[in-house]
């Protein structure tokens, strides 16, 4: 069986390829198709984007296609910036500057830090029917300064206090434990138990 994984990210791919190892399935990626433009990601939540995306990607590709929608909600900022994550600040934003904005945002309502999450929302769509639908978490605070190299994206600046430290600095302890592995942990559980695998 073919399953599309239906994201550009190469850091993403890299991660979720190992979740689904071992399953008799043949991951493909949006290299296999690129002239496809991205869809407009419009939702309100991030079940809503992975739903579109799944559903998008499965019409134009006629695989059997996975999409998640990922970010970072902060508590102190009512939970931005959520689905705007990867567009915070502008899409060709670097990261170190995004962290900068947050923590001037964290400054001017008088916080150093603040209770945090990462979310995972993934969609396994075939043609026209969504098939399985879940989200992951992890929960931490924001780190006082973007702390490690490892991992990508908000992955310095969150703490993951059973660790004692950022995601950045947990090394391939991160995956036992981060949203989108929980996510697509519980994706390769409704793999095998669907029999399609």
């Amino acid at each position: 069986m073919r399953l599309l994984i239906a994201t550009t990210n190469p850091d993403k791919i890299r991660e979720i390829r190992p979740l689904l190892d071992g399953l008799s399935i043949d991951l493909i990626t949006l290299a296999s198709w690129p002239g496809l433009a991205a869809p407009e990601e419009t939702g309100k939540t991030f079940l809503e984007n992975a739903r579109a995306k799944a559903l998008y990607y499965a019409r134009a590709t006629s695989e059997l296609t996975v999409a998640e929608d990922s970010g970072l909600e902060i508590d102190a900022l009512d939970g931005a910036p959520g689905v705007h994550s990867a567009r915070f600040g502008g899409v060709d934003t670097p990261y170190p500057e995004k962290f900068r904005m947050i923590y001037a945002a964290l400054h001017a309502k008088g916080q150093a830090t603040s209770a945090a999450r990462f979310v995972c929302a993934l969609a396994l769509v075939r043609g026209e029917t969504v098939l399985f639908e879940t989200r992951g978490f992890v929960n931490g605070t924001i780190a006082p300064a973007p702390t490690g190299s490892g991992g990508f994206g908000y992955d310095p600046i969150l703490y993951y206090p059973p660790f004692g430290q950022t995601l950045a600095e947990a090394g391939d302890r991160k995956a036992s434990v981060s949203h989108r592995g929980e996510a697509f942990r519980a994706l390769r559980v409704y793999l095998a138990a669907s029999g399609q695998v």
